[in-house]
């Protein structure tokens, strides 16, 4: 797999960009979830309390396993290597306001009534203050007066990111971040927005998911009111291009109209 992965063009395009100031493309679609949202509220009503981020956790994970391996690769010293598996970072709002994310592991893996579990334990462990050793490593950081604090990143983001070397010590491995991040942002009162790649993160994409709202929408060449949600997508360009990103957003429509392809 790592073979395939490591085209010329990949070899050339880890060379000329640097993560993350050149190298971002974004995307976005609109997609009608109207029905979705019916099969959600049947779901509840059956007693599994999932919701559109559980779906879309699930639909991304299930599209890459799927689909589009390349968006389950990082670079790491000119080369692009494979994750040994999915695992999802997904962002929560901590009690105190700040931001955080919890990883979810082998997300391709779940079901929605694991779904449900797992991230709902991980944010129950985050809000309460037990963050990982990663996220802890910000509050040393920020410790650290200007402009030792510069170096002291700089060096770390060179042997991390750039070099790809792990720093056990520092609880720093490839995958520390997950393959790929999912922001829910509708949940914050935004309808949509273009994200950053977090320049310690080796992911390949960042998903964002807007707020859901009413729209005139066109059905069987009628005009009528439908649920429509903004997703936005910031891809790194050099390991995913666009055709990477269209091949999501095809699967996720699908996954939309078929949301019983992900219950088991």
């Amino acid at each position: 797999m790592t073979e395939n992965l490591n085209t010329a063009w990949r070899q050339i395009a880890s060379t000329i960009y640097k993560k993350p100031n050149d190298s971002k493309i974004f995307g976005s679609v609109e997609i009608d979830v109207t029905d979705l949202e019916i099969y959600i509220e049947k779901k509840r009503k059956e007693g599994l309390k999932i919701t559109l981020t559980h779906f879309f956790l699930l639909a991304t994970s299930r599209a890459i396993s799927n689909d589009i391996p390349e968006l389950n690769s990082y670079s790491k010293r000119g080369d692009i290597y494979s994750f040994p598996s999915i695992n999802v970072a997904v962002s929560v709002l901590k009690a105190d306001g700040e931001m955080s994310s919890v990883i979810v592991k082998n997300a391709d893996q779940l079901t929605y009534a694991e779904s449900v579990e797992v991230l709902n334990h991980e944010i129950q462990k985050s809000r309460k203050g037990s963050e990982s050793n990663t996220m802890q490593l910000k509050d040393t950081m920020s410790a650290i007066p200007y402009p030792f604090r510069n170096w002291i990143v700089g060096i770390i983001k060179k042997l991390f990111i750039d070099w790809g070397i792990s720093l056990p010590f520092l609880d720093l491995k490839p995958q520390t971040f997950g393959s790929f991040m999912l922001s829910n942002i509708g949940t914050l009162g935004l309808d949509i927005g273009f994200p950053a790649l977090f320049p310690f993160a080796n992911i390949s994409f960042v998903m964002i998911m807007g707020g859901v709202k009413s729209k005139a929408w066109v059905v069987n060449n009628e005009v009528i009111p439908r649920r429509i949600i903004t997703l936005g997508a910031a891809l790194d360009h050099r390991v995913v291009d666009a055709s990477h990103a269209g091949k999501l957003f095809k699967y996720l429509k699908y996954a939309v109209k078929n949301p019983e392809v992900l219950e088991s």
